[in-house]
């Protein structure tokens, strides 16, 4: 009887170690693992532990994780990233998105299409960020970075972004070098004056910091030239978003020529210098007038991003999958419009850390649905593309941690 307890205990103790020592945390099975840094498109799983990825390959044992995520038939990709949102909300009614009402708490808008990095595109500029950095960035769930605008007030609208004499490229600068790990570039928007000023103290205050500008261009009558800005005023790796607009009345040039349906010179010109074309699709800033010829002559956005705030959220807009899904159904295949939200912007903002499914890369991953029916794709003019097919957000994985599981796919649900 002695030796019989003796050898029942030590079979319970090997069976409790075997539980303490799980290798993973979670185990993503049997998903088409899609990771444009790697060249990965098969089905894999994925191995998570300690916030980072462990372990992909072909077959991994489920008795080694504490939650198993059935992935079948699904796209695991890395956690995407919005470079052009507007999260620095608040409650000022008239500070439009710098501390105001329309932009949007970040984590009630990410996490349920997959985004687990977000840019704020110019909400606040020096004289705010740290607003913005107490309340917001530090107080998210979801990363939260800044494109930090070269108007010290930031994004308040009005006479505030045409005031050239607040657009300071010293000062902004050591802003933002002082919180690199917040602040990944500078934003020009909303500028209407026929004055190259915004943009060129943008620029020198991506020089005097090595950061990247992003710049909403256009508002003048008749508009600055578009070549000029590429060739005369931009540097390789600043970012022209709103790529695919066509605005009402003569206040800015587009990419593709209306007449023609052909993408300008130019453009092409400006691509192989390095200029980085955005979607940044907003609530007035997207038409398919100039993005189908710009699709079908093979010229994609090299990042998509959302432009997010009420007004486009509540558009045609309505999040990062939708736009995602809208480049698909134009012809754009699956990994291209991947790679266009995971790792393209992950080096556009200069954090390669992010954007990939690496061994011992953090863990932000996105498990999706290739949803069929029938869907309506609609821009700001009322044109319609019909599809059959539109991504669905299934689970959204961040920093090791599931933050979002739509119908329930792992196992446990929770873990006790």
């Amino acid at each position: 009887m002695k030796y019989r307890f003796l050898i029942v205990f030590y079979m319970l103790c090997l069976q409790s170690a075997a539980t303490f020592a799980q290798t993973y945390s979670i185990l993503i099975k049997g998903g088409t693992v899609i990771d444009p840094k790697n060249n990965l498109n098969q089905i894999m799983d994925v191995g998570i532990s300690e916030g980072k990825i462990r372990k992909i390959a072909k077959d991994i044992n489920p008795s080694e994780a504490r939650q198993v995520v059935d992935a079948k038939g699904m796209y695991v990709t890395p956690g995407l990233i919005d470079i052009h949102g507007h999260v620095f909300f608040g409650t000022e009614p008239n500070h439009y998105l710098s501390n105001g009402l329309v932009a949007v708490p970040p984590d009630g808008f990410t996490f349920r299409v997959g985004v687990t990095t977000i840019v704020d595109a110019g909400g606040a500029g020096w004289e705010s960020f740290s607003e913005f950095k107490n309340n917001v960035i530090f107080n998210s769930k979801t990363r939260v970075l800044s494109f930090l605008n070269i108007v010290g007030e930031g994004m308040r609208g009005g006479n505030y972004e045409q005031d050239t004499s607040d657009m300071d490229p010293n000062l902004a600068a050591a802003v933002a070098i002082k919180n690199r790990n917040d602040i990944v570039g500078f934003k020009v928007a909303h500028f209407i004056g026929n004055d190259w000023k915004p943009v060129d103290n943008a620029v020198k205050a991506g020089t005097l910091a090595n950061m990247p500008v992003m710049i909403d261009f256009g508002g003048s009558t008749p508009p600055l030239p578009l070549e000029d800005l590429f060739m005369k005023h931009l540097r390789k790796g600043d970012i022209f978003t709103h790529a695919y607009t066509l605005l009402e009345g003569n206040v800015r040039e587009t990419i593709v020529d209306e007449a023609t349906q052909k993408v300008k010179p130019f453009v092409l010109e400006a691509r192989k210098k390095g200029i980085v074309f955005d979607v940044g699709y907003g609530g007035a800033s997207f038409n398919y007038s100039q993005a189908i010829p710009a699709v079908k002559a093979g010229f994609y956005p090299e990042t998509i991003s959302t432009d997010l705030h009420t007004g486009s959220m509540n558009g045609s807009m309505k999040d990062m999958l939708s736009i995602m899904s809208k480049f698909y159904a134009m012809g754009m295949d699956l990994p291209s419009v991947i790679k266009a939200s995971t790792w393209a912007p992950a080096k556009v903002i200069k954090r390669d850390n992010l954007g990939h499914i690496s061994e011992n890369a953090i863990a932000d991953v996105a498990v999706f649905s290739m949803r069929k029916g029938n869907f309506g794709f609609y821009d700001k003019t009322g044109y319609k593309m019909e599809a059959k097919e539109k991504l669905e957000c299934e689970m959204t994985i961040m920093g090791g941690k599931i933050v979002y599981d739509l119908n329930g796919i792992a196992k446990p649900i929770y873990l006790k």
